[in-house]
């Protein structure tokens, strides 16, 4: 059995079609009516594939290269071989990339599961939900009372929207995603298993124990923001979590109540943000950053993957280790430890 597809072309594709869709610039027009069917990664390369080198360190690789085109800069063309057409941009991941979104729609914006379209008889929709013409709701969806879903949103199988939540048009709600107590915006996607709006995590002692503190506020989502699988936002306990327009959020974060965060940031998988952290514009957590509670991390900051931040980030800085500290400082430290583990060198002693 032939191994399946998932992103298919429709139909054949030209070099034409490329510079066209990316408006690259293409080095040898004779070549423009060549035809290709995929998109690989250079080591994959072959002749009816689109690839892309970035930078000089791969130029090497474009010695040998059978593929239809290469996305490259100006000065790689020289090392691109004759029958290889080179489609000339000042960055070729990024047009291969749009490229991409352009001949696989799907792989950007997912379809809907089940195939289907407009409302599915088998949702459980309340009677005084909104939903507005041309969006899709699944088969298995739930949509409670008082919910408005945009135009253009698909809610996909087995979803749930929690009563009053309102959800902006063109937006991607994947199977098995919760939502409840919030507001989400427009070209909003939330990838499979994401919880939205669950009560954060609050307890003070008390007699009997520890008595549970109430979850009064909201999480909401502004425009162009995606969520990867399985990643947690609680909603706020007197304020609202907010997350900002254009942030981008890996699978498996936790982002507990109260939290702020800014626009066009990214938070890698395994990120833990503690309550009540405030972070600023294009911000950068890697890959299981904890962030302890009721911090200010500043717009423009940089966190190394697995550092452990217990201080405020001013603007502008990076920061990485465990604590966290300015990252210059941090590798100083690093190297000063080394060297206590070299061997020292034996002194030599005239005779």
């Amino acid at each position: 059995m032939a191994d399946p597809v998932f992103f298919p072309l429709d139909r054949p594709v030209t070099i034409a079609d490329a510079v066209e869709l990316t408006g690259a610039k293409l080095h040898n027009t004779q070549l423009a009516s060549r035809f290709f069917v995929r998109l690989t990664s250079i080591d994959s390369a072959t002749a009816d594939a689109v690839v892309f080198a970035e930078g000089r360190k791969n130029a090497p690789q474009l010695k040998d290269l059978n593929a239809a085109g290469v996305f490259c800069t100006e000065d790689m063309v020289a090392d691109v071989p004759a029958g290889v057409a080179a489609l000339v941009t000042r960055h070729p991941h990024r047009a291969f990339a749009q490229l991409g979104r352009k001949l696989f729609p799907a792989s950007a914006f997912p379809e809907p599961w089940m195939g289907e379209a407009g409302i599915s008889a088998y949702a459980n929709i309340h009677p005084t939900a909104i939903i507005e013409d041309g969006a899709t709701v699944e088969a298995g969806a739930a949509i409670g009372k008082g919910v408005t879903i945009g135009s253009g949103t698909r809610i996909c199988a087995n979803a749930v929207i929690g009563a009053n939540c309102q959800i902006g048009r063109n937006s991607y709600i994947a199977p098995h995603v919760s939502v409840q107590h919030s507001f989400i915006g427009n070209h909003v996607m939330l990838h499979p298993g994401v919880r939205v709006g669950q009560d954060g995590f609050g307890y003070l002692p008390g007699p009997a124990g520890l008595e549970k503190v109430p979850q009064l506020g909201r999480v909401i989502i502004q425009d162009h923001v995606e969520v990867g699988a399985n990643t947690t936002i609680d909603r706020g306990a007197l304020s609202d979590t907010i997350i900002g327009e254009g942030t981008k959020i890996d699978n498996l974060v936790q982002i507990a109540h109260n939290v702020k965060i800014g626009r066009y940031c990214i938070v890698a998988a395994h990120s833990g943000i503690s309550g009540s952290v405030t972070i600023g514009d294009m911000t950068m957590l890697g890959g299981r950053v904890g962030l302890a509670d009721h911090l200010t991390i500043g717009s423009n900051v940089q966190i190394a993957a697995a550092s452990g931040v217990m201080r405020d980030i001013p603007d502008g800085e990076k920061w990485g280790g465990f604590p966290a500290r300015p990252i210059k400082q941090w590798f100083r430290e690093v190297a000063t430890l080394r060297s206590f583990g070299q061997p020292k060198k034996e002194q030599s002693s005239d005779d």
